[in-house]
């Protein structure tokens, strides 16, 4: 397409109207990553989402006009031909990213997976890749076809500026051919959208000149309307055949992880711990002396000043506002600063001695996630009330979700950070490992599963019985549109 909008598509004279939206599937899928490269960012719209997660976000776009708009969204904008080498090479010199975006892009260039390997060498090691691809094996273009046609148009699935044409699998294909593990695939519906020749006839009928706003419909109060009310009955309708129903298919994918050193912090909650967190730092630093130590604190006691002085990070969060939001600040902050989180609680019941053991399983052999389960068999430790609800929950998640655990609360888990930016986990409430636990086993990551030895406590326990068994039936309904039922890679050791 030409910078004023009009197509060079042989015989096309009208001038092209694109419409400009936010690809939802697409930013639904962001997370929270650090660094993003745009690719073809159009005005800006996805971009923006992912820098209001905090991440810094460079575009890359060609269309002058679209330039100086996304300009206006983003951290950056650069006009790089991501066909050629050389473009590529001189414009992103000594740039990394954690996340790559391609929302509609790939389906205008005659060598997509070109383009990604050429883009590849930028993205960390485990950075993501999230695609979004026209669907042509969409119902209308079905229909079309038992009716003998085929006819390019203006926008859309058969877009007369599209050079290439993928289904749901070939579109799989495509970025696996490209060296990249595809994880997960959501869907934009193919439903009220196909009314949509009918809606932009009548944009233009009432539009000044009859040129509207690309940005008006997404304005609009009706559109909006749809967003909130019609939008989420489509997608679960979608997602029953996706590929007959969906408009666009999204893909998640990433750069394989390799067997690598990685940089860890050892986080903890800590609420009043005096009495122990001298003694469990120095239980760190014994397994692990290159670790850095975050503290995520509540405490009205000595606590905080012991630990830093003692060397760790301290984040105070006072008042306090329970499990869920100290949990998520902890993760966030350091999946920000480094490869690797190593969870435990302060308190002596989860033995430092296994820190080693889950670093060398996710350095070593690619896990995501390896969460330490105390309930195989009753711990002496543990109440039987306690033990008994902990396996209650684990078989409810095991019913509902297909994931064979026995602990969904554990205390003690390794998280890669890559990982952990790939969500936007909601902290809020109680609960949040039903999330950190479930959302990565349902959507294509490695979890390892490992029994653990679980100890009598030193101090009281802070835990909330009535709240979390609330939260923890909340989060496991939420749970339930989250990815796909079931993983083959949840691994039971």
């Amino acid at each position: 397409m030409t910078a004023d909008g009009t197509s060079t598509a042989e015989g096309a004279t009208n001038t092209k109207y694109v419409v400009e939206e936010q690809n939802m599937a697409l930013v639904g899928a962001i997370g929270r990553p650090r660094r993003v490269l745009d690719v073809g960012c159009g005005v800006g719209l996805n971009g923006e989402a992912a820098k209001k997660r905090g991440a810094h976000v460079t575009g890359i776009e060609i269309v002058p006009a679209s330039i100086d708009r996304a300009k206006e969204r983003l951290d950056e904008v650069l006009a790089i031909d991501v066909t050629s080498d050389e473009a590529v090479t001189k414009g992103l010199a000594g740039r990394s990213f954690d996340l790559l975006l391609f929302a509609d892009m790939l389906e205008h260039v005659a060598d997509p997976i070109a383009v990604i390997r050429r883009l590849l060498p930028y993205l960390e090691d485990g950075g993501h890749v999230i695609v979004s691809l026209p669907n042509v094996a969409a119902w209308t273009v079905r229909l079309g076809l038992l009716a003998g046609k085929f006819v390019y148009t203006q926008s859309g699935i058969l877009d007369d500026s599209h050079l290439r044409f993928f289904t749901r699998e070939t579109g799989r294909q495509m970025l696996e051919r490209a060296g990249l593990e595809v994880l997960r695939l959501e869907q934009n519906p193919m439903l009220v959208r196909a009314a949509k020749d009918v809606v932009l006839s009548a944009q233009r009928a009432v539009a000044p000149g009859g040129t509207p706003d690309p940005e008006s419909l997404r304005k609009s109060l009706p559109y909006k309307l749809y967003q909130g009310l019609v939008r989420p009955v489509e997608d679960v309708v979608a997602a029953r055949a996706p590929e007959l129903l969906s408009f666009q298919n999204v893909y998640v994918a990433r750069k394989p992880p390799k067997a690598r050193k990685l940089s860890l912090t050892v986080g903890m909650l800590t609420m009043n711990e005096e009495d122990s967190i001298e003694a469990m730092m120095g239980e760190i630093r014994r397994v692990a002396p290159d670790a850095k130590i975050l503290c995520v604190d509540s405490s009205t006691d000595r606590t905080p000043e012991i630990a830093a002085r003692l060397g760790a990070r301290v984040l105070r969060q006072l008042p306090p506002r329970g499990h869920g939001p100290a949990m998520e600040l902890l993760m966030y902050s350091a999946a920000a600063e480094s490869d690797l989180l190593i969870y435990l609680d302060c308190d002596f019941t989860y033995p430092a001695d296994y820190i080693p053991v889950l670093r060398r399983i996710v350095e070593e052999e690619g896990v995501d996630v390896v969460n330490c389960a105390r309930t195989r068999t009753r711990p002496a430790a543990m109440p039987l009330p306690n033990y008994l609800a902990n396996r209650s929950f684990a078989a409810l998640a095991h019913v509902m979700h297909g994931i064979p655990t026995c602990d969904v609360h554990s205390g003690m888990r390794a998280y890669r950070s890559s990982m952990m930016r790939a969500f936007d986990f909601d902290g809020e409430g109680d609960a949040l490992p039903i999330d950190t636990l479930l959302f990565p086993a349902k959507c294509g990551y490695r979890v390892v599963e490992m029994p653990i030895d679980y100890q009598e406590r030193v101090g009281q326990s802070k835990l909330r019985k009535i709240a979390g068994t609330v939260w923890t039936m909340i989060r496991l309904v939420n749970a339930l549109p989250v990815g796909q039922r079931g993983s083959s890679r949840y691994e039971l050791r």
